[in-house]
């Protein structure tokens, strides 16, 4: 990223937080972003200059400034010596936590989501977060899981979220709780899968049971001779 681009970033992050107090009253509109600019002191024109597609770039924004924070918040933290689910834990209480004074804003922005002009760039946002965390908590696969653990942790991200906008207990804790009991859900995935393939291995496949009823009866299997 040259200087120029450095200065842009820089300019749409103050704005999307100079905006972040607007939109409960005024929604992320031209008019939020209008005031934001004002706020931020980047001038009339830094609406249309920053954000050319209007709000939606705005929340697109927003969303990818979030996990860099989120990067940035984790980088000063040892994860190593935490257990995996215990690491999961801390990066979605990373994340959220930050934005306490905002959640009606985030609110507002997932109001947004089902419009078809948000439906893509919300997806991507989606999938882009839980692979910052999963980087950042330091997974490396390369194989199947790597699909995966993210598809099973977008869930666990998805539902935390949305408990923890109408949580009002005292320092979310029952967001907290809630988190914790869903990751442990998703620990005992891949048990349960390894104990359903042990009791299958024991279980013809239906291939063998085809030859064998194709072919007729043969060893192991018994056969009785009609009465006259």
């Amino acid at each position: 990223m040259n200087e120029a681009q450095t200065l842009r970033r820089d300019q749409r992050d103050a704005m999307v937080m100079a905006a972040l107090p607007h939109v409960p009253f005024d929604g992320w509109s031209d008019a939020c972003l209008r005031r934001a600019a004002t706020d931020a002191g980047l001038g009339a024109d830094a609406v249309v200059r920053l954000f050319p597609d209007g709000a939606r770039g705005a929340v697109v924004h927003f969303m990818d400034m979030a996990d860099r924070l989120m990067a940035a918040d984790l980088a000063t933290r040892d994860l190593t010596v935490l257990k995996i689910r215990e690491r999961i834990a801390t990066a979605v209480r990373v994340r959220l936590e930050r934005w306490n004074p905002h959640r009606e804003a985030i609110r507002r922005a997932l109001a947004l989501v089902p419009l078809p002009s948000m439906t893509g760039p919300a997806l991507r946002g989606w999938y882009h977060t839980v692979d910052v965390i999963w980087r950042e908590i330091g997974d490396r696969a390369t194989d199947f899981s790597f699909y995966t653990k993210r598809m099973l942790l977008a869930g666990v991200y998805g539902a935390t979220l949305l408990y923890w906008l109408d949580d009002r207990s005292e320092g979310a804790a029952a967001t907290w709780a809630f988190l914790d009991l869903r990751i442990a859900d998703v620990m005992r995935i891949p048990k349960v899968r390894a104990r359903l393939a042990a009791q299958l291995k024991h279980v013809p496949r239906p291939s063998d049971l085809l030859r064998r009823l194709a072919t007729g009866p043969s060893r192991g299997w018994s056969a009785r001779t009609p009465r006259r």
